[in-house]
């Protein structure tokens, strides 16, 4: 049977499938290793299969930013039909959020950062401009895409417990994540950000994952190591590899404990 031919064998008998997404593969070290390659010329990214515990899994590195990770996330709705999907890596903290290097967030919402309209008077949100982003039935989605209630909900509580007795960790906190084009690197300017939006958590990729499950009606769940705050840019103040570490430590409790 080719590889082609197993994959989706493989596909057919599973009751339970976990998709994940993350941008690179130094964000997912640990998960990778108890995966492996799924050799198909017909998928245009990294993707990996196993199993974490009892759960199926389907993994795919989707590269950076807001256009691959909607890419892979529909690639891996397409490809796989998972019945939930995880969005993980690093994030930065804005200054209010009191979270710092190393401490977990989990979204309770995603939000597009950067659509919207520019007035005389300044930022305006997407529904400004009158077309949403994504209509379902009598649904408009602006920039804001709420995600699963009672996956986040879980995903606090048993993160809590996780990494009660870790000395890296000592904040693990829910709230509004914002994607951006262009990352943050002054103080001014988080600060701003996280008022409009009331967002504990910057990223590069969520929202557009948030966009391409709720068209699919997929749940999601995103987790995020904290690797640096978003204020004046000082990359000798981050730690990306703990913050990369603990989130997936994180992921690989939930999934082994069938809390997903």
């Amino acid at each position: 049977m080719t590889d082609k031919g197993l994959n989706l064998a493989w596909r057919q008998s599973l009751n339970k499938l976990a998709g994940l997404v993350s941008a690179t593969e130094k964000e997912s070290r640990a998960i990778l290793k108890t995966l492996r390659r799924i050799k198909d010329k017909s998928l245009a990214l990294p993707v990996y299969q196993g199993k974490i515990g009892k759960t199926n899994i389907i993994h795919i590195i989707s590269g950076i930013g807001k256009t691959n990770a909607a890419h892979a996330a529909t690639l891996l709705i397409e490809k796989f039909s998972p019945s939930a999907v995880i969005n993980f890596g690093i994030g930065g903290a804005y200054p209010s959020a009191n979270l710092r290097a190393g401490d977990i967030a989990i979204a309770d919402r995603e939000i597009y950062g950067d659509e919207g309209l520019w007035l005389r008077d300044g930022f305006h949100k997407a529904d400004a401009i009158g077309t949403p982003l994504l209509k379902k039935g009598r649904k408009k989605y602006f920039n804001e895409f709420p995600l699963d209630k009672n996956l986040m909900q879980k995903a606090v509580k048993f993160s809590g417990l996780v990494t009660r007795h870790s000395p890296l960790v000592t904040e693990v906190k829910s709230g509004a994540f914002v994607t951006v084009s262009t990352a943050t690197g002054t103080g001014r300017r988080a600060r701003e950000i996280e008022k409009r939006f009331n967002a504990i958590c910057e990223n590069m990729e969520g929202a557009a994952v948030a966009h391409i499950c709720a068209i699919y009606n997929i749940p999601m769940l995103e987790i995020r190591g904290i690797s640096n705050i978003v204020e004046d840019r000082n990359r000798d103040l981050w730690d990306i590899e703990t913050a990369a570490e603990n989130c997936q430590k994180i992921i690989l409790a939930l999934i082994k404990e069938g809390r997903i």
